[in-house]
């Protein structure tokens, strides 16, 4: 198992001993108020901060988010802070941030994935490394728990993003469906397509994803038929034909009815509603997901990891997963005098124990802080225990290769299934796009 795997895992073991955190009594007076001595907090200068996060739309941790800027600002009333959110199921905020990073808009504070994602705007120093800066603050740093500071690494050894949850990947499944039609759980291939044909010659959507917005289907595609060896390496170094096998697999189950009617045109949001609403048994999706389901299909759903791929390397006990996002903080902020200090306290005040366990207890993430999150529902129990006794645990595919190469990937999805473009030339489309893409 990898490291970062090993790590991980043990994080899940310990969820179940985390303790709620302590906050301090000992707030600062705000500016005019007056302090312990008598006299009167210093009237700062006006700040205005812009920090750019996913926390929009539908977001699970939309409300507690927007909780942690405004108890920042009662503490801070000369800072003003612009609450820039995108939905995370829009591929718009890509988009948006590469913008926002290449034209000298960038935010003073960008919450964002860690690896290839953010390797464009890293090795252009868009961002400025956190190493020293938690250093100077080791209360902050020790709030971490170290393995999440760990998986935060870029390629080059430094860390960037300030983690705050973590995640896992998995195939939900209504188990009241399944008891209804007298299926068993999809724990194999086999199990799987017999699910797939019952469910669909009775109406039932099987397995809600879209093809466009197929991120999820992708992942769990190759990681099942690849193993997460082949699935680390990327495209770079050759075409693993295991990569082949997992577009293959998509095709199969197409093939057997699996997907909605309409897969061709919804997005993410209108998968999930199928999946909310009843009306599939099956969808492919993350952590965050469960917050916006109906209480039915939360009480009734549970996860497990996508069953392995026959003939391909992967254990059927893979799973996707880690501390894949973070916060980063602007280089020109940081030259900034009059906004750096400032920034810095937002970036500790956001990523404290308190404020990972506010959007924890919202998103049912893993906290990146030893913090106690009460009141999930049993289905993220179960994540918990599946990322536990995982095999290995992932980071998603489209951190191994180049978002131009994942594009590739996602617009091959429905000519693969209908049988307009085969598995092989799928692939190899995407090595070329990831040879371009690396010179």
């Amino acid at each position: 198992m990898k490291k970062s795997s090993l790590l991980l895992v043990s994080i899940m073991l310990l969820f179940s001993m985390f303790l709620a955190a302590c906050g301090s009594n000992n707030t600062p007076a705000a500016e005019g108020e007056k302090t312990e001595t008598g006299t009167e907090a210093p009237t700062k200068d006006p700040v205005k901060l812009r920090v750019f996060s996913t926390f929009g739309g539908t977001d699970a941790a939309r409300e507690a988010f927007q909780g942690v800027l405004d108890e920042f600002v009662k503490q801070n009333p000369h800072v003003t802070i612009e609450n820039d959110t995108m939905s995370a199921n829009d591929d718009g905020f890509r988009t948006k941030v590469n913008t926002d990073m290449n034209s000298g808009n960038e935010p003073d504070l960008l919450f964002y994935f860690i690896g290839a994602d953010a390797e464009g705007f890293v090795n252009a120093g868009k961002v400025v490394p956190l190493n020293q800066i938690l250093d100077d603050n080791p209360e902050w740093k020790n709030g971490f728990i170290p393995s999440a500071l760990e998986l935060a690494r870029q390629k080059d050894g430094n860390i960037y993003a300030a983690p705050l949850t973590g995640f896992y990947e998995g195939l939900f499944v209504n188990k009241k469906i399944f008891e209804e039609n007298g299926l068993e759980l999809p724990t194999d291939w086999e199990k799987m397509k017999k699910a797939v044909s019952t469910l669909s010659a009775k109406g039932i959507i099987p397995l809600s994803v879209p093809f466009d917005q197929s991120h999820y289907l992708i992942e769990h595609a190759i990681l099942s038929a690849a193993g997460p060896e082949s699935q680390a390496k990327g495209l770079i170094d050759g075409v693993d034909p295991n990569w082949e096998k997992g577009f293959a697999a998509m095709k199969e189950l197409y093939d057997l009815g699996a997907f909605p009617k309409d897969a061709a045109t919804i997005d993410l949001s209108m998968a999930g509603n199928y999946y909310s609403e009843g009306l599939a048994a099956m969808t492919l999706e993350g952590s965050w997901a469960i917050g916006g389901w109906s209480d039915e299909a939360r009480d009734n759903s549970t996860v497990i990891p996508f069953p392995a791929v026959p003939g391909g390397a992967g254990s059927g006990n893979d799973i996707v997963g880690g501390f894949g996002t973070g916060f980063y903080l602007s280089k020109a902020t940081y030259d900034d005098a009059a906004k750096k200090d400032i920034t810095i306290e937002l970036l500790k005040f956001m990523t404290s124990p308190e404020s990972i366990q506010k959007i924890a207890t919202a998103n049912g993430g893993t906290p990146a802080a030893d913090v106690e999150v009460t009141g999930l529902a049993q289905v993220a129990l179960d994540g918990f225990a599946m990322a536990a006794k995982a095999a290995s645990i992932s980071s998603p595919v489209d951190s191994k290769v180049s978002q131009e190469t994942f594009s590739n990937l996602r617009a091959s999805v429905q000519p693969v299934v209908t049988g307009k473009k085969t598995p092989t030339a799928a692939i190899e489309e995407a090595k070329k796009t990831e040879d371009a893409n690396k010179k």
